[in-house]
């Protein structure tokens, strides 16, 4: 697991917030990617991204765009994050990092949801919904991302950068996975010329809700975000319904039918009762966001191989990479 270097931070703070004093950190547990920590400075609470240490794939622990991106939605809708410095240069901690305010709420990472009224997990369910079509309606030329991805075929492009990134991989090749990934090449939609900000990981876990009420407050990690098809992050968002718990979190075969949770078409029909897109969801959106949800975990099975990974979990998680092929292979139309 990487360590922080605190007197070097400490001597970085010294500089770039001078009116703070006293430096203490603890490290935050899950997430697989960028190492975060929080770092109380003088009266601050802040939270510290960093990206690995060591060698890593070209483009991947992007926490430059997430600095980009908190910082262009911070007047909008969405609530993000207040990002308050980014350091590119690796040399004062082993590598860039920014810092952002600390946010007070919940971080809900158990899909169940429990200890909730089943009124209470139905509004979380649905807040989250609005939330992802709050953010696809910012535009994004409106905030100065009219530059953050390229726009136009993007799922095309995803699924060669997806494919490529699996290709590279030190993993083993995974026969569901090859299909899977033949599957979504000959049956990508025409593009329909659809372009929003897309989150790239938008689920429960990466959000922060209100500490009593079913209120998000804060849209976290936003190391994958681009521009990008909205269908993309929605098809991403109902990955739950399709995973079990052992799957990072799912809900098939906890009862939840009886818990409150909606369905997933109660959520969908949310997430469009607040968009203006009239496409529709289709078995492909929710096929490709598995499949990449899958290449990510080979990318963590192979950081772990190489001792850079982010949680000391991350070496059992890569089996799930197979595991997310075959959930795909079973959408029916999929395969």
């Amino acid at each position: 697991m990487q360590d922080l270097d605190e007197s070097a931070l400490a001597d970085w703070l010294k500089d770039a917030m001078p009116e703070g004093e006293g430096l203490s950190t603890r490290r935050i547990s899950g997430g697989q990617s960028n190492p975060t920590w929080f770092v109380t400075w003088g009266d601050r609470e802040l939270v510290l991204r960093s990206k690995p240490t060591g060698p890593i794939l070209p483009g991947a622990h992007a926490i430059e765009r997430e600095f980009r991106v908190m910082t262009a939605l911070r007047d909008t809708p969405v609530p993000v994050p207040r990002a308050l410095r980014l350091e590119e240069d690796p040399e004062v901690l082993g590598a860039p990092f920014y810092l952002m305010e600390r946010l007070e709420g919940r971080v809900l990472s158990d899909c169940t949801l429990p200890g909730m009224t089943p009124q209470m997990r139905r509004d979380t369910y649905l807040e989250m919904a609005r939330t992802l079509a709050r953010l696809h309606a910012v535009r994004p030329e409106k905030v100065g991302l009219e530059d953050f991805g390229r726009p136009g075929n993007y799922f095309e492009r995803q699924i060669r950068r997806w494919t490529r990134q699996y290709e590279e991989s030190e993993t083993e090749r995974l026969p569901r996975l090859d299909r899977l990934a033949r599957w979504l090449s000959e049956n990508t939609p025409p593009d329909d010329g659809v372009v929003a900000i897309a989150h790239g990981d938008f689920r429960l876990g990466n959000l922060m809700y209100h500490p009593d009420r079913p209120e998000v407050v804060g849209v976290l990690d936003w190391e994958l975000s681009t521009l990008g098809h909205p269908l993309a992050d929605l098809g991403f968002c109902v990955i739950p319904w399709h995973s079990s718990p052992e799957e990072y979190g799912g809900i098939l075969g906890t009862g939840w039918e009886d818990s409150g949770i909606p369905t997933r078409a109660e959520f969908v029909e949310e997430y469009f009762r607040y968009s203006d897109l009239d496409a529709p969801l289709l078995p492909f959106h929710v096929a490709f966001a598995l499949f990449r949800f899958a290449v990510i975990f080979i990318g963590i099975a192979d950081r772990a191989r190489r001792g850079n990974a982010a949680s000391d979990e991350a070496e059992a998680l890569g089996p799930l990479a197979d595991r997310f092929a075959a959930r795909a292979l079973d959408i029916p139309g999929v395969g």
